[in-house]
């Protein structure tokens, strides 16, 4: 069904209200958050914070106890292959499922239609096609046929990205912790790979949903931030106001400072003393 949150330029691609998840005990609680067309978000929280269960409910892995979900002007009653199409994912959930032989353009194909592992036999030629200009985009044409086992982590990284892009009406990106696992070098080289992907798509481009708990990998091109601790919404808003030292602080329960430097925030632990814990 349609829900409010429309698709022009400007308008809101989600839109959350009220938005609970509750199993054995509470993990999202009234979480009310707007995304507009045009934005990119960091979603930021300390380990148990409700980060990875708020992706989960917004790519309809997770079901809610309360509120509701519009994605892109579809809301969690539309048939979950309609939602699909518009929720693009890269999370280490999908990625430890693979097949160890499958060639990367097949990784990239079966993207296309939300399978974990390419098992048609017969390969469409308009998807070989597809899937290579998207393999272009992700700077990974090199890597068509190589198997899945033989990549490095951030080549993973690049090709989960260009499988999620596979899908017909791509939206939404969610990027769930991307970076784990990658070297500082590695981490890097992601960073300003993301930030090329994010300059090279312009107008019409999906809106990018980074979770993480490490600001160093905030980049420039997100411009919004929402603060979850214990599974509420601390703050949401502009990056600039909601990577503050206080804010920071109260999101992961102890006294930090927040530099800003030539684009790019660095974290510090403050010990009782006053001291840097480093």
């Amino acid at each position: 069904m349609k829900g409010e949150c429309g698709e022009a330029e400007g308008a809101c691609v989600i839109e959350a209200r009220g938005l609970s998840v509750e199993r054995s005990r509470v993990i999202l609680r009234d979480v009310n958050w707007r995304v507009r067309q045009g934005e990119h978000w960091v979603v930021m929280g300390s380990n148990g914070s409700g980060k990875t269960a708020l992706m989960r409910s917004l790519s309809g892995y997770m079901t809610l106890s309360r509120g509701s979900v519009v994605i892109a002007g579809y809301d969690e009653d539309e048939p979950w292959d309609v939602i699909q199409q518009r929720v693009g994912i890269v999370s280490s959930n999908v990625a430890q499922q693979i097949d160890a032989d499958e060639p990367v353009l097949e990784t990239v194909i079966s993207g296309r239609y939300a399978m974990i592992n390419y098992w048609v036999r017969r390969q469409r030629r308009e998807d070989r096609t597809r899937a290579r200009e998207v393999l272009e985009r992700v700077e990974c044409a090199h890597l068509e046929k190589i198997p899945w086992a033989v990549l490095s982590q951030g080549e993973r990284q690049r090709v989960m990205i260009g499988r999620a892009l596979m899908l017909e009406e791509p939206r939404v990106l969610l990027l769930d912790e991307p970076c784990a696992g990658l070297d500082p070098v590695a981490r890097e080289r992601f960073l300003q790979f993301l930030g090329r992907l994010g300059d090279a798509e312009g107008r019409g481009a999906p809106t990018v949903i980074l979770v993480t708990h490490h600001v160093e990998e905030i980049i420039p091109m997100f411009t919004h931030a929402l603060m979850l601790r214990a599974g509420r919404v601390v703050r949401a808003g502009r990056v600039s106001d909601c990577l503050r030292s206080e804010c920071l602080s109260e999101v992961f329960g102890a006294p930090v400072s927040v530099r800003r430097r030539r684009g790019r925030y660095q974290l510090e632990v403050v010990g009782g003393d006053g001291a840097f814990l480093r």
